[in-house]
């Protein structure tokens, strides 16, 4: 019999919506990455041209700042000069003069020769482009040549408003309290009346510094004769223009009328000092630190940014690259979340969406669709006589022979085991539709299967329950009960046949409700015989049905010679005329009929008192549903077995199946909580063969991971088989807890296991699940040895 239990209420999103959005956010975010990263080196080359740039605009003003104090420099230099020649003469020559007594007449002689005296001393002494004695109203008091006459007839305008100028004027020096000689007061009457003056100007079209000194002056008690000035000229646009080049390291210095500079040049503008008006500019390369700097750095700083951009770029390409990697690897989990490993057909959760979107589409309209359960009718007994692979290699083989006969649209999936379901869409002429495809499956399992290569040859055949839709009603639930009754139906009429389910079908011959009813019976006299009664009837007076048995499958360690670690209870029913049959075909019977605490409890006492027999460094491994693991005395149950049996409870391991912790509900937790608390052992059954959850392995507190028989299958076959079990290995031992590989058929998956990390081993090629008067490995642990070599040839 099939599992028929069917959730139709797994809501699994697009996968590929969710990736591509998925694609399109991490795009974006290298987009931004990328562009951040483009920003930051722009900032920092922006950054250090910015730098330099301040530092060039710092460097030039300060050399216009240089150059304009030393112009400055160069005027007061030019009006102290002037202002001690006028001071050394009047102190000196004109109050010699005057002490001649000479006439007014021989004044004005002597004057203007003193004054060509005095003009040849400013120019060759102190080295002035030109020197003029004048009087108040710039006329001329000295000797000169036509051509000098006429070039001071063109300053003579220029120079009238300097005379003018009120700091020529006398200045009253301070009053001493004692009474001065007569040439001390002469002197000092010349100091106070001496002081000098020096302006910027344009001269000729020059930029030129003139200063004027005042050269006479008169005793105390005397008249004020007309006063004569000295006036000095000094363009500043030749040597004087050179030196300052050389002193404030101007490059290339001259001087323009006009702002005349080139690219690559400054020009700082000359004011006059009277009116501030432009006189002309002085032009220069600058000396621009920062320039230099940048120029010297651009290079480096170019080839940093070309090598940081390409590593970078590479980045980005290796991150885009994960990441579609890591999204495919999200694409193809998705994938097998939703498809059998084994047959990559649609596994139990995709049919019932699928299913669930048929009764949707088909709500209300004509179509009429068919839903089947298939089943192999001897894939047992290839599985126990060939093993695992060989049957692995039947439900391949017949995936692809169903598959190769449905059209299109329909949809195959394997619910596990030899269990298949078939969804048939749009049937409307059921009459001829159906029977051709399910006629056409029953004909095609009929055939001979080659396998092992050719080594071996087995024939099957295939039975199949068919549920009409909406004929049966539109309520999933009971549509899978109907083509399970008729499956059903299909297997007690022979085998190798299909059915298409008929309401007459329930009338006392429903396939669970008769199976329900023979295992309340076998149950209550396997009870009975153990101490234990469900009824107060004699056990004789109940039918016969056949007995309970527990078979052990040894577990063996991985290290240390692969000896016997502990074996699992798993329990079988002798049908008195169907024969031994497997769990599979009686716990879903046990667990809708509210059977399974009650078979749960006798298979825990069995396996327990026959523990109590064994080494003590050995366990017992049972298998507990969810609906027992949902009762809150469950651990009180646990610890009253083992109390009568007198089983240490480290001896005792429960194996649980993922779906029991699907829920996560707090009545669970407590239980394991309660159980670990005096020393049982939890370990994970199948795992990574339904929703795995990490967070179960801590909350829970496992000791033990049972790798799940299809992951094992997959060695040397497929090189992700390798990987996954790999991951669960490292997984177990990065939190401690021990692994046990179920499934081990060949010396090489053994070999292999044990060299990945596994601590146990469990499967055909160490030992077939045995009674327990043939279980000897225990009594005998030398023979484990010969037990490797015997077990491959067994037949369960």
């Amino acid at each position: 019999m099939v599992s028929r239990g069917l959730s139709l209420q797994i809501v699994v999103p697009s996968s590929s919506n969710t990736f591509q959005q998925s694609w399109i956010a991490s795009g974006r975010i290298l987009f931004l990455i990328a562009v951040s990263g483009l920003g930051a080196i722009g900032l920092v080359v922006l950054s250090a041209l910015w730098a330099g740039t301040e530092s060039d605009a710092a460097a030039l003003d300060r050399q216009r700042q240089l150059v304009n104090a030393r112009l400055r420099e160069q005027v007061d230099q030019v009006a102290h000069v002037i202002g001690q020649f006028g001071n050394g003469y009047l102190t000196r020559v004109y109050p010699a003069a005057r002490s001649t007594g000479g006439s007014s007449s021989l004044d004005a002689v002597l004057t203007a020769a003193a004054g060509s005296a005095i003009s040849q001393t400013a120019m060759s002494a102190f080295g002035y482009d030109q020197a003029f004695v004048v009087d108040e109203k710039a006329q001329l008091l000295m000797l000169a040549d036509a051509q000098t006459e006429k070039r001071y007839r063109w300053m003579k305008p220029l120079f009238l408003p300097l005379l003018q100028d009120a700091r020529l004027g006398v200045r009253q020096g301070p009053v001493s309290e004692r009474t001065p000689s007569s040439m001390e007061s002469h002197l000092a009457s010349a100091v106070r009346s001496n002081r000098a003056l020096a302006n910027l100007m344009r001269l000729e079209g020059r930029p030129t510094i003139v200063g004027v000194v005042a050269i006479n002056g008169a005793d105390q008690g005397q008249q004020q004769p007309m006063r004569q000035f000295l006036i000095v000229v000094r363009f500043i646009d030749g040597a004087a223009l050179d030196e300052l080049s050389r002193q404030q390291g101007l490059n290339g210095a001259r001087f323009a009328r006009t702002a005349d500079a080139d690219e690559n040049e400054v020009a700082f503008q000359i004011d006059a000092t009277a009116n501030g008006e432009p006189i002309g500019f002085i032009v220069w390369r600058p000396d621009l630190p920062g320039s230099r700097v940048i120029g010297r750095l651009m290079p480096a700083l170019s080839i940093a940014a070309l090598v940081i951009a390409i590593l970078f770029s590479v980045l980005l390409v290796r991150l885009r690259s994960s990441l579609g990697e890591l999204k495919k690897s999200e694409l193809h989990a998705r994938q097998l979340a939703l498809h059998d490993v084994l047959t990559d057909l649609p596994n139990r959760a995709l049919f019932a969406i699928r299913f669930d979107e048929c009764l949707a589409e088909t709500k209300n309209s004509a179509e009429r669709s068919a839903v089947a359960l298939l089943d192999l009718d001897r894939f047992k007994a290839v599985n126990d006589t060939f093993g695992h692979a060989a049957g692995d290699e039947l439900i391949r083989m017949a995936a692809e022979r169903i598959r190769s006969i449905l059209r299109p649209g329909d949809t195959l999936a394997r619910l596990g085991g030899d269990e298949f379901a078939l969804l048939l869409r749009d049937i409307k002429e059921h009459d001829r539709v159906l029977p051709a495809i399910c006629e056409a499956i029953v004909a095609e399992l009929g055939k001979p299967f080659p396998l092992l290569r050719g080594e071996a040859v087995a024939r099957v055949g295939g039975s199949i329950g068919v549920t009409v839709v909406p004929d049966a009603g539109r309520n999933a639930d009971d549509i899978m009960r109907y083509a399970d009754v008729a499956l059903y139906e299909a297997k007690m009429g022979g085998r190798g046949q299909w059915r298409v389910y008929s309401p007459s079908m329930d009338g006392g011959r429903n396939a669970r409700d008769i199976l329900k009813n023979e295992l309340r019976e076998v149950l209550a006299k396997s009870m009975a015989s153990s101490g234990d009664s469900l009824r107060s009837d004699p056990a004789a007076n109940r039918p016969d049905f056949g007995s309970l048995e527990v078979y052990y499958q040894t577990v063996h360690r991985a290290e240390g010679g692969y000896s016997a670690s502990g074996a699992e209870a798993l329990v079988r029913w002798r049908h008195s005329q169907r024969g031994l049959l497997a769990p599979s075909s009686f716990i879903p019977v046990a667990e809708e009929g509210g059977l399974i605490d009650a078979l749960g409890f006798w298979v825990l006492r069995e396996a327990c008192r026959a523990a109590c027999k064994w080494p003590e460094d050995t366990f017992v491994a049972v298998n507990v549903s969810p609906a027992q693991l949902r009762r809150p005395n469950f651990a009180e149950e646990v610890f009253a077995v083992l109390q009568e049996s007198g089983l240490p409870p480290s001896r005792l391991e429960l194996e649980l199946t993922e779906s029991s912790l699907i829920e996560d509900n707090s009545d669970v937790y407590s239980v394991l909580k309660s159980l670990r608390s005096q020393g049982v052992q939890i370990s994970l059954d199948d795992f990574g063969t339904g929703f795995s959850c990490l967070s179960h392995l801590m909350r829970f507190d496992i000791d033990r991971i049972k790798i799940d028989r299809s992951f094992v299958s997959l060695l040397g076959t497929k090189a992700n088989g390798a990987a996954i079990i790999g991951a669960i290995v490292a997984l177990s031992r990065n939190l401690g807890i021990s692994t046990t590989a179920e499934g081990v058929e060949t010396e090489y998956q053994r070999d292999f296991l044990a060299a990945l990390g596994c601590t146990d081993l469990q499967g055909y090629f160490f030992s077939k699940p045995v009674p327990l008067r043939e279980l000897d490995c225990f009594q005998q642990p030398e023979s484990a040895a010969g037990l490797l070599t015997n077990a491959p040839g067994a037949v369960a």
